[in-house]
């Protein structure tokens, strides 16, 4: 790509909010061109905000990166088909990825550049940083870890990777695997109640909330809480659209927001 050369970028699940969060950003961003949006199969000649869609196979020819907000299936055999034929690069912001995904994902990595975050705000990114330190500082035999997150009613996927990104923040704070100390419910007569070290996670689905993330450190005599809360989706389309221009000619690669801000040590 030759320098002044505008890049190409297409969006993948067009027709979504966030879909249309992101033509928007896209078009209000000097140095990028929309080329090509696209949405499920059968989809394509469907006029989205006076856009029209195409298939998905047009649009990755039509692009230099995708922005892929849809769900974490999907993203994963877009990815394959990315990889399978060397580009275009991805900026992946599903969530629901099982194991067997993440292991997918990286697979691609190995042939294109991937940036794929649970959140692309600045300010969420930044809290994570300050929960894993906060961890690393508070013991934990005196101190429990609840998570909190609240989405509004038609998210799918519980705890939202948003979530489950503080919960591994403040597991690598504490020198732990997530998986081993996590609590996703709760329900009925616990036979020893909360042991210590665990990390739970409470989660709310109403209305139209777009996204509200508190993380509490709770010994018996205080109560610590980070928090961050969204206020319009668009902060997340603006923060995949700067994450697609800091992704422009990297190698491949799966990376993340704490790349993309300076944050990783």
């Amino acid at each position: 790509m030759s320098a002044g050369q505008s890049v190409r970028i297409g969006v993948a699940g067009a027709r979504g909010r966030m879909g249309r969060a992101v033509a928007a950003a896209v078009e209000a961003r000097a140095g990028l061109t929309l080329t090509a949006l696209f949405d499920q199969p059968g989809t394509e000649g469907d006029v989205v905000d006076g856009r029209t869609l195409v298939t998905r196979d047009q649009a990755l020819g039509l692009a230099d990166i995708i922005i892929d907000f849809t769900v974490g299936p999907a993203s994963v055999d877009l990815a394959r088909l990315c990889a399978a034929r060397d580009g275009p690069a991805l900026v992946i912001g599903s969530t629901g990825f099982g194991h067997t995904d993440e292991t997918l994902m990286m697979v691609a990595a190995k042939r294109i550049a991937i940036l794929k975050s649970g959140n692309y705000s600045l300010g969420v990114n930044v809290l994570m940083g300050l929960v894993a330190k906060a961890a690393k500082a508070l013991s934990a035999a005196a101190y429990d870890i609840e998570i909190f997150e609240a989405h509004h009613g038609r998210k799918i996927d519980a705890p939202s990777g948003t979530g489950l990104m503080l919960g591994e923040a403040a597991a690598e704070g504490r020198g732990v695997e997530l998986k081993d100390v996590e609590v996703r419910a709760r329900d009925g007569i616990a036979e020893h109640g909360r042991r210590p070290g665990q990390i739970g996670f409470s989660v709310m689905r109403a209305g139209g909330i777009v996204g509200e993330h508190s993380v509490l450190f709770a010994a018996e005599d205080e109560i610590l809480t980070l928090s961050h809360s969204a206020r319009d989706r668009s902060l997340f389309a603006r923060g995949a659209v700067e994450g697609a221009v800091w992704l422009i000619g990297k190698p491949p690669g799966l990376y993340d927001m704490q790349d993309v801000l300076g944050l990783k040590d």
